[in-house]
C-alpha cells in the first residue's frame, strides 16, 4: 500500500484556495448578468473589494504550498507551482486592471466642450448618473472632431463598427448605445452632423470609472469617420 505523503494534502488544500479568487469574480459577474444582485453587490463589493482581498489571500497560500511542497518535489512540486503561477496571475490582473481605472479619463468625452452633444431621448434616463461634466481632447488626445459634414450612412457604419447598437439616426445625429459584456454597464454614443463639421459624444450612464472606456470608443468612432471618404 502506498504511503501518503502528509504534506501533499495541505499543498492540494492551499492550491485549491488561489483560484477562489478567479472563480468569484466569474460568479458575481454572472450573477450579475442574470439579474440575481445589482451591479453594486456584483462589481463593486464582490469583484472590487472581496475578490481582491481574496487574491491577496490566494497568494498567500500560494506561497506556502511552495514552502510545503520542498520537502516532496516529487510529489507536490508541480500543484505549488500551479497554485504560484494562478495567484500571481490573479494579484497582477487585479492590480493591472486597478492601475488601469484609476489612470483612465472620465468616461465622457465629448469632441465639442463649447457646445456638448446631448443624448436627446436619454436625457432624463442619464440626469444625474453620469460621470460629470465631459471633457475633450486634452484629456482624450485621440477623440477629434472631423471637419466636415459626414454622411448619416457614415456615422451608422462608426458607430457599428465601434460595437454601439443603433437607437436612430437622421439627417444631423445618429445615437447608439453599448452593453459591456461582463457587468453590462452601459456607454451612449452620439454623433452629430452639422455643415461643415461632425462632432462625437461618448459617455458612461454610471458614476464608475470604466479605464478609459469612453474615450477608446470616442477614438475608435473619430478614426472610421475621419477615414470616411
Amino acid at each position: 500500500m502506498a504511503r501518503r505523503t502528509p504534506g501533499a494534502g495541505r499543498v492540494q488544500a492551499l492550491a485549491a484556495l488561489t483560484v477562489a479568487a478567479p472563480v468569484l469574480v466569474l460568479v458575481a459577474a454572472l450573477g450579475t448578468r442574470l439579474g440575481a444582485w445589482p451591479v453594486g453587490i456584483g462589481y463593486d463589493l464582490l469583484t472590487l473589494k472581496a475578490a481582491w482581498y481574496l487574491s491577496l489571500a490566494g497568494a498567500a497560500a500560494a506561497l506556502g504550498a511552495l514552502v510545503l511542497a520542498l520537502g516532496n518535489i516529487r510529489r507536490s512540486g508541480l500543484t505549488a507551482l500551479a497554485a504560484v503561477l494562478v495567484a500571481g496571475a490573479t494579484v497582477g490582473g487585479f492590480v493591472w486592471q486597478k492601475a488601469r481605472l484609476a489612470a483612465g479619463p472620465v468616461e465622457n468625452i465629448s469632441t465639442d466642450l463649447a457646445e456638448v452633444p446631448g443624448f436627446g431621448d436619454l436625457g432624463e434616463e442619464r440626469g444625474g448618473q453620469g460621470p460629470g461634466p465631459a471633457v475633450g481632447p486634452e484629456a482624450c488626445p485621440g477623440a477629434l472632431p472631423v471637419m466636415r459634414q459626414i454622411a448619416p450612412t457614415a456615422a451608422i457604419y462608426a458607430l457599428e463598427q465601434a460595437g454601439f447598437t443603433l437607437r436612430g439616426a437622421g439627417v444631423g445625429r445618429a445615437d447608439g448605445s453599448r452593453e459591456g459584456f461582463w457587468f453590462g454597464f452601459d456607454h451612449d454614443a452620439v454623433i452629430r452632423i452639422r455643415p461643415g463639421r461632425t462632432d462625437i459624444r461618448v459617455a458612461a450612464r454610471d458614476h464608475r470609472p470604466h479605464g478609459g472606456e469612453a474615450c477608446r470608443m470616442a477614438t475608435a468612432i473619430s478614426e472610421t469617420l475621419r477615414a470616411a471618404g
